[in-house]
């Protein structure tokens, strides 16, 4: 196909979304007008702190927060970390436990702090089982939990399937019982509601760039009186517990993005809800031995994932990529691993089948056109990746 002529459609706004243009608007003072430090005590730097203020502010009111609860980071990975140490290090020094539970379907981001403070921190790690379709059942989380259990970490929609875990069961569970509670909710805010009350949840984590903000921009919600080690240590930015002199045009444009889809998020989400069922219904019925991934309804609106039986998930991508067509293998923080996905292993899907793992996600420039173009794509890509696979020697 002509690289000219052929479509340039993305489709892995899971990955990454495109800057809203009211974000950029939003930022753009701060890279040169009001470009002072937050912590100084002159006139620029009282501005750049009003700006963080307010900041602060709206993060907290779109999740139902007070803006003293928000912490700005670097990005959902930073806030993953400092929640996860924070918390179990001050669980641990307080005396309430050394017992850690979580998933094996978690970012990693999560799964590694967690193994990390198993192997350097001597902490005990409970990984739950997942049903079929990559979800937690609160009734393993209460059977798993021990006299010396301190914290509880589960994701609010999975990266790479789509799942909506029941994080605010498995949080009243763990408010019960006084357990710190940590949710990644980095996938959701542009496609359902995110409220830190309503989850049950003590430690949060977002990242700006998923939902049409800046990269190098996260979000950590840190419920007052839950016990915190900052991991950072410095001065006092962010009340002490992110120190480090704060980027205020990427946390105003952080607080714009997220008013930015807290205003649309419910259309879009039925407008991609409608997409996406009918990307699953071309993509079963034109693909022989293609399965859906994850929970079929009850996921996040504008996230596709599929596994093919004998076929390799990078090859198939890269033949999308010369049609025009941007998706992913599953979490884009691992691309180029050969390796079949631990997330769809941990769900019993066979190795043959979980080596050809697709994500398709949407988002708020997907057009049907782009739809139209992936189910016509799709079936022909597959099919060529496998009959080139039948030519390999040996198979």
């Amino acid at each position: 196909m002509d690289k000219s002529s052929r479509p340039h459609i993305y489709l892995d706004y899971s990955a990454t979304t495109p800057i809203a243009p009211p974000v950029v608007e939003a930022m753009q003072p701060f890279f040169s007008e009001t470009f002072g430090n937050a912590a100084s005590a002159h006139e620029y730097g009282r501005n750049a702190a009003a700006a963080l203020d307010e900041a602060h502010t709206v993060v907290g009111c779109a999740i139902g927060a007070r803006g003293s609860e928000i912490v700005f980071t670097g990005c959902g990975t930073e806030s993953d970390n400092l929640a996860l140490r924070g918390a179990a290090l001050a669980a641990r020094r307080s005396g309430r436990g050394n017992h850690i539970i979580s998933s094996p379907v978690e970012h990693h981001a999560v799964e590694a702090t967690v193994e990390q403070l198993h192997e350097l921190y001597g902490f005990d790690v409970t990984m739950l089982p997942v049903d079929g379709c990559g979800r937690v059942d609160p009734d393993d989380v209460k059977r798993a939990i021990r006299p010396d259990t301190t914290l509880v970490s589960v994701m609010l929609g999975n990266n790479e399937i789509g799942s909506i875990e029941p994080v605010g069961a498995i949080g009243r569970i763990c408010r019960e019982r006084n357990i710190i509670f940590h949710c990644d909710a980095v996938q959701a805010p542009a496609y359902m509601p995110v409220d830190v009350d309503v989850l049950n949840v003590d430690l949060l984590a977002l990242s700006s760039h998923k939902f049409y903000g800046p990269k190098g921009s996260g979000v950590l919600y840190i419920r007052d009186g839950t016990p915190y080690i900052p991991a950072l240590t410095g001065g006092g930015h962010e009340r002490g517990r992110r120190p480090g002199t704060v980027n205020v045009a990427s946390a105003v444009g952080t607080a714009a993005a997220i008013k930015y889809v807290s205003a649309q998020r419910d259309e879009q989400a039925a407008r991609l809800r409608g997409l996406r069922d009918r990307l699953f219904e071309g993509v079963l019925a034109n693909v022989p031995n293609a399965r859906i991934s994850g929970h079929s309804t009850d996921r996040m609106p504008h996230h596709a994932s599929f596994v093919f039986k004998d076929i390799d998930g990078e090859t198939l991508l890269m033949a999308l990529d010369v049609e025009g067509i941007a998706v992913s293998t599953g979490s884009a923080c691992t691309s180029g691993n050969p390796e079949p996905s631990p997330v769809l292993l941990a769900m019993g899907v066979p190795r043959e089948w979980a080596l050809g793992g697709l994500r398709i996600t949407l988002g708020y420039h997907t057009t049907s056109e782009d739809i139209d173009a992936v189910i016509d794509a799709l079936p022909r890509c597959v099919q060529q990746v496998r009959a080139a696979a039948a030519e390999l020697p040996g198979s």
